[in-house]
């Protein structure tokens, strides 16, 4: 007789927080179980998100309620082709009193920060974000301002709408851990939220929703993370998908070595959410897609032909032997 399954972490309170989010999270958003899923999937892991998704299917809505779920300083930005990125990182202001110049601190400096159509700002404002993203600090007039931890970008575009956008530099899709597709609802599903405005009769959606972690224990989950094993072979197989990225014959661009260390940490998150203190093959192939789609850019030819970055990924994850 087989025993059973012992954690060497104790995941029972991320587990019992994870379920609340969830729980919260569906009082307003109908289905869309896996688009939470990798949304806690990317907290735990500390990285951002670019979610992606035509108007209309709660790409804004279901940022904001995970960050509602979290105790934590929250903004939002409404990128314009107007902004400028001292509307992003803030300012220096001159303080007349003082006879000096101040810094006045711009949206950026909060623990969730969800940017509204992030392809809208041009390639100025954009790069503001690279530092902010990577380093969590922001350096103005030679002086640096670190970000208080946890900070987490969630940043939405719309795939179809191209006048007035503006494409995302590939070194700021780098900065990204996951790129998530949000497709449309099933049939049933719109009836359920179509069901759900009824009943909450007026009632603001974000309002229906309250706090279920805060900084505190956030952090102390991300620590947890880190204990989450992974088996050399495991190391290697990530290494090699990364590395049949930037061979491809369908490629132009392969992923970078922080696709790698994505990989890791979304799959070490994703395990801990399962249940579990070690990493699988199956936890690596499941999150490779969104770790990468973003990341990989085809060849001219390729794209004519309409092909997309999944089907590419899928290929090589068809190729690769999994290891056991």
């Amino acid at each position: 007789m087989n025993e059973p399954f012992a954690s060497r972490i104790n995941l029972n309170e991320l587990h019992t927080s994870a379920n609340q989010i969830r729980q919260e999270i569906a009082k307003v958003i109908v289905g869309q179980p896996a688009l939470v899923n990798l949304l806690l999937t990317a907290l735990l892991a500390d990285g951002h998100v670019l979610i992606e998704g035509v108007p209309g299917v709660a790409k804004t809505l279901t940022a904001r309620l995970l960050a509602r779920t979290i105790e934590a300083r929250f903004s939002r930005i409404q990128f314009t082709p107007d902004l400028m990125p001292s509307d992003v990182i803030g300012t220096s202001v001159f303080n007349a009193v003082r006879s000096a110049f101040e810094f006045k601190a711009g949206p950026v400096f909060a623990n969730m920060v969800l940017i509204d159509e992030i392809n809208r700002a041009p390639a100025k404002t954009q790069a503001a974000l690279f530092e902010v993203m990577e380093e969590r600090q922001v350096t103005v007039d030679g002086i640096t301002y670190h970000l208080e931890p946890p900070f987490m970008v969630l940043a939405t575009q719309n795939p179809v709408e191209h006048e007035g956008t503006y494409r995302l530099p590939e070194a700021q899709l780098d900065r990204f851990l996951f790129k998530l597709n949000v497709d449309y609802p099933a049939l049933d599903e719109e009836v359920n939220i179509l069901r759900g405005h009824l009943e909450r009769q007026g009632i603001r959606a974000a309002e229906a929703v309250s706090a279920v972690l805060n900084i505190e224990q956030l952090i102390h989950y991300r620590s947890a993370i880190h204990q989450v094993y992974a088996e050399p072979h495991l190391l290697e197989y990530i290494a090699r998908i990364v590395h049949q990225t930037r061979s491809h014959p369908a490629l132009f661009l392969g992923a970078s070595p922080r696709a790698s260390v994505g990989l890791l940490r979304g799959a070490q998150a994703f395990a801990a959410l399962s249940g579990r203190d070690f990493i699988t093959p199956e936890d690596i192939r499941y999150i490779a897609p969104h770790v990468l789609r973003h990341r990989i850019m085809l060849t001219p030819e390729k794209e004519m032909e309409g092909q997309t970055p999944d089907e590419v990924i899928h290929q090589i994850l068809q190729t690769l032997e999994v290891p056991r």
